[in-house]
């Protein structure tokens, strides 16, 4: 596939901004849609708008064999056991709170451990906190060392008899480094300790296979791969699904209810309580065919090739402190963060702004991780797929002539 055929699935890459072409590198805080998402979203709507699972009409069964056929295409993406292993949630954030509450209620009791990176979003962080919180638990805090990597040699003195779980991201939102997720979780059931994987940004740079790698429990969104916005994934181990409570009473996850007391309904449907996003869950499908389209080689070289332009570039300026460093030949993500001295983050994306470029800038919800390395905030550029050579020589010029003004 040529990437100009990749862009002309994607409407919103023609936008104009400020009169000038639109060049969208904040693809780390939600991506473009394709038009086939579009597409899928809006049919289901117009055609097929019904309650799943419960009503025998033919717009119901439509709906519901749309919802449930995604369930079988994420189960094949992330090569999962079984399908009732999949919960739909309305993202990562969703996924983890999910994890969170119902495995704490099961497993963590005062005086429990739940390890974390520094490295996390504060939806993997806070939502864990919450739990220390209400069950009187602690939360402890492998570090990351200067250039961004896991302190992973601390983390086997970390894990204790009463470590219940280690949550740890599979590639940060900030630094762009890919974790050694399997490594970690190696070392961590060696230790009899399950491990929630954040793939958040995972999903879409290094889709993992959740039975080669082993891990207990992995979230993502749809968002951040081309998926409709409120449509999120958690994997979860059926030994551990099994034994959690449910996270939220309603419809659909019950099996039978009197005021004597309720029985809850099998797995999948414990966990997906009420009405359902069965608009949007759907459109994961057409997402993850464009995912496995954008595995063509020319697209991947063409990628490799933008970003070792990109990330070279950046750190060949002296002005520049570029956050996330790769180590001999691993690989960084096309995620970069990074200050320039004398000059706020926010400032360079106003300006940057004025010349069609969509940036972010700010904590990125990593205020934690800021802290760590004594910033207030950084600019971040985040690419896809679709972003062309010439957006990325046009970003680094743009950037360099947006310094000149500021410093």
């Amino acid at each position: 596939m040529k990437i100009e055929e990749l862009r002309n699935k994607f409407p919103a890459l023609d936008t104009k901004v400020y009169g000038r072409p639109l060049v969208y590198l904040d693809n780390a805080a939600t991506s473009q849609r394709p038009e086939e998402v579009v597409s899928k979203v809006s049919k289901l709507a117009l055609e097929s708008n019904a309650n799943i699972h419960r009503a025998v009409h033919r717009l119901a069964a439509e709906a519901t064999d749309e919802y449930e056929s995604t369930r079988d295409a994420v189960r094949s993406f992330l090569n999962a056991g079984s399908r009732e292993e999949i919960i739909f949630t309305s993202g990562t954030t969703a996924s983890i709170n999910l994890v969170a509450f119902s495995f704490g209620e099961a497993f963590v009791g005062e005086g429990d451990e739940i390890i974390v990176t520094e490295s996390e979003h504060h939806s993997n962080i806070v939502p864990w906190q919450m739990l220390c919180s209400r069950k009187k638990a602690v939360l402890k805090v492998l570090g990351v060392d200067d250039e961004g990597h896991l302190k992973l040699s601390d983390l086997p003195s970390l894990i204790s008899s009463r470590t219940r779980l280690v949550a740890v991201t599979q590639i940060s939102n900030v630094l762009g480094i890919i974790n050694p997720v399997k490594e970690i979780v190696s070392l961590c059931h060696s230790m009899n300790c399950p491990v929630l994987v954040d793939g958040a940004q995972g999903a879409v740079h290094q889709p993992l296979d959740v039975t080669e790698t082993d891990c207990d429990f992995y979230a993502f969104s749809g968002h951040k791969l081309y998926a409709a916005t409120g449509t999120g994934v958690l994997y979860g181990k059926r030994k551990w699904l099994d034994l959690m409570v449910p996270y939220q009473g309603g419809g659909e996850m019950i099996e039978s209810v009197s005021f004597s007391g309720t029985t809850y309904a099998p797995l999948p449907e414990k966990f997906e309580a009420g009405t359902q996003n069965f608009n949007s869950v759907p459109s994961l499908k057409p997402a993850l065919e464009i995912l496995e389209m954008m595995k063509d080689p020319e697209l991947v070289a063409q990628c490799n090739e933008v970003n070792e332009y990109v990330y070279s570039s950046l750190s060949a300026d002296p002005r520049i402190r570029i956050f996330g460093v790769p180590r001999g030949t691993e690989s960084k993500t096309s995620i970069y963060s990074f200050c320039v001295d004398g000059v706020h983050h926010e400032d360079l994306a106003l300006i940057l702004d004025k010349m069609g470029i969509a940036v972010r800038s700010g904590q990125m919800c990593a205020e934690p991780l800021m802290d760590r390395f004594g910033v207030t905030g950084m600019l971040r550029a985040s690419f896809a797929p679709y972003n062309t050579m010439e957006e990325a020589r046009y970003f680094i010029s743009s950037l360099d002539k947006a310094i000149g003004m500021l410093k």
